[in-house]
C-alpha cells in the first residue's frame, strides 16, 4: 500500500491534531493579524505559518483573519501539502509522527525543497532513522542543516529558533 493508500485508508491522517499542535507551537497560536516575517524577509504571514505562496486569499500585513479563516485555509494548505509530499515519499512503513515531521518541514520550506531532502531520500531507501536525523543535521552529525537564512547582503545566517524546530521534527520524526 502506498502512502497516498494508507492515507485514503485512514492508517495515516491528513491535518493530524499531532501536526496541528506541532505547528501551533513553531508558527504561532492565534496568530490572526498579518505580520511581516522577519525570517523570510518581511514575507506577509498569518496564522500557523500561511503566506501568499499557500493561501488561496491575498495575504496582506495588518489584515485580520478570523479564527474560522485560519481554520479553513490551514487545513486546505496543510491537506494539500501533505498530499503533494505523500507522492513523493515511497517508503510505506512511514507512521504518522514520520509523516507529521516531514509535513512541518515542508510547511516551513516547501514540498519540493523537502521532497529534493536528504532526509526524505534517507527516509525512502528504508533508513528512517537516519532520515529523521538529517532533518536537523549534515551527515557529519554535527553540523546543522535547514537553520540558516540569507541576509540583504545574501551570507548565510544561523537562527536558532530554526534550528531548534528542526531538532524537534528530528524527535518527532524518530518517535
Amino acid at each position: 500500500m502506498s502512502l497516498r493508500g494508507k492515507i485514503t485508508a485512514g492508517a495515516i491522517a491528513l491535518c493530524s491534531s499531532g501536526l496541528l499542535a506541532f505547528l501551533g507551537t513553531w508558527e504561532g497560536n492565534g496568530q490572526n493579524v498579518v505580520y511581516a516575517d522577519k525570517l523570510a524577509r518581511g514575507l506577509p504571514t498569518v496564522c500557523k505559518g500561511i503566506t501568499r505562496h499557500t493561501s488561496p486569499y491575498p495575504v496582506v500585513i495588518g489584515d485580520y483573519w478570523s479564527d474560522a479563516r485560519c481554520n479553513q485555509v490551514e487545513q486546505l494548505v496543510i491537506e494539500k501539502g501533505q498530499l503533494q509530499l505523500a507522492d513523493c515519499i515511497t517508503n510505506q512503513q512511514v507512521g504518522q509522527n514520520t509523516f507529521d515531521a516531514l509535513s512541518s518541514h515542508a510547511h516551513n520550506f516547501g514540498v519540493p525543497s523537502t521532497c529534493a531532502s536528504r532526509a526524505v531520500g534517507l527516509v525512502n531507501a528504508g533508513r528512517i532513522a537516519d532520515g529523521c536525523k538529517a532533518i536537523a543535521w549534515a551527515p557529519d552529525g554535527k553540523t546543522p542543516v535547514w537553520a540558516f537564512v540569507t541576509d540583504a547582503q545574501g551570507r548565510k545566517q544561523f537562527v536558532r529558533g530554526l534550528h531548534a524546530r528542526r531538532v524537534a521534527e528530528a524527535e518527532l520524526c524518530a518517535k
